[in-house]
């Protein structure tokens, strides 16, 4: 868009930044990330006006603001992933908290549908699984699928599956969102199913302390990659101010760094079904404190921690950078 319809757009959200403080760390915020957002715009298609001068000043007054008396770091890598990958999910919050809830809705709705048709579970998971799982159980091994192939070969091919669905997950985001709902849908029927069957046999809370000693990390991988797909597809459906190509590459953007910050989480999880879940005698505590910590570390540092460093005001991005 030319300049001078941008800045017509937005000049009275800008004065009234300017002119109107705020206490409200989560407000401040918020503004931060658009002058910055806009700053980004206006140096990509106006790198040498006064607009992206006015903007560069206002953002650096409110990185002052914000971020005062904090020392300066240059390990890029290290400001990713204390920093810039908190306040990521900050910014989607809401998109990701719709993942979670549509991901609990398809998987009740999995475990109901397996409860009221009998023949659910073996449309959902296959005759073959639900063979060999029932013939498992009749050995007194339920969770015996677990043990079949060689720790690395297992490492490989789950870390390898649970990385291609983490990534479907966001990128049919580009499907105005449709298409994430639809991964969220299949997954979420799946271990509604999945859950179900094993509570059908008397095996709940023995699944659980089993299968989640993996499942905990890995569904909350596919949950904030629901996240980011929703988000990218948000910046398509509801592009604001920006053209609909800017918004769309935008969205795209901080979903790819979303999904770079969820890796290694997926790696973790696929370590946890490859090395460890195998071992099905393991005391009950040890899969309780598997479980509790894997389920306290995502709330802390995907709700939790973001929500402070923004209240505490520390938090650290370089907005010279755009």
């Amino acid at each position: 868009m030319r300049e001078a319809l941008f800045v017509k757009q937005n000049n009275t959200r800008w004065t009234e930044y300017k002119n109107t403080q705020t206490s409200n760390p989560d407000e401040l915020a918020d503004r931060f990330i658009a002058i910055t957002d806009d700053l980004s715009y206006a140096k990509t298609f106006y790198p040498n006006s006064k607009t992206t001068a006015y903007l560069n000043k206002l953002a650096a007054g409110f990185h002052q603001s914000i971020y005062k008396n904090q020392k300066e770091n240059n390990n890029r890598f290290f400001l990713f992933w204390k920093f810039e990958l908190p306040l990521l999910f900050k910014k989607y919050h809401k998109e990701i908290l719709w993942s979670f809830l549509l991901f609990m809705t398809f998987f009740f709705v999995g475990m109901i549908s397996a409860k009221y048709d009998d023949t659910f579970v073996r449309l959902i998971m296959g005759d073959g699984y639900i063979d060999m799982t029932n013939a498992n159980i009749a050995k007194g091994d339920p969770f015996g699928v677990y043990k079949d192939k060689s720790t690395f070969w297992m490492f490989y091919g789950i870390a390898s599956n649970n990385l291609y669905i983490t990534v479907v997950t966001y990128v049919t985001g580009l499907f105005f969102s449709l298409g994430t709902v639809y991964i969220l849908f299949k997954n979420g029927i799946m271990l509604g199913a999945f859950e179900y069957f094993f509570i059908s046999k008397g095996l709940g809370l023995q699944s659980i302390l089993v299968v989640f000693i993996h499942g905990t990390l890995e569904i909350s991988a596919i949950i904030i990659a629901g996240g980011a797909g929703l988000a990218f597809g948000n910046s398509i459906l509801f592009p604001k101010t920006y053209p609909r190509l800017v918004s769309m590459m935008r969205g795209a953007k901080d979903g790819v760094k979303i999904m770079t910050g969820i890796l290694p989480i997926v790696v973790v999880a696929a370590i946890f079904e490859s090395f460890i879940t195998r071992h099905t005698e393991m005391p009950a505590w040890v899969s309780v404190f598997i479980l509790t910590a894997s389920f306290t570390f995502i709330v802390w540092y995907v709700v939790i921690y973001p929500i402070c460093l923004l209240k505490n005001k520390t938090i650290i991005i370089d907005v010279t950078k755009g």
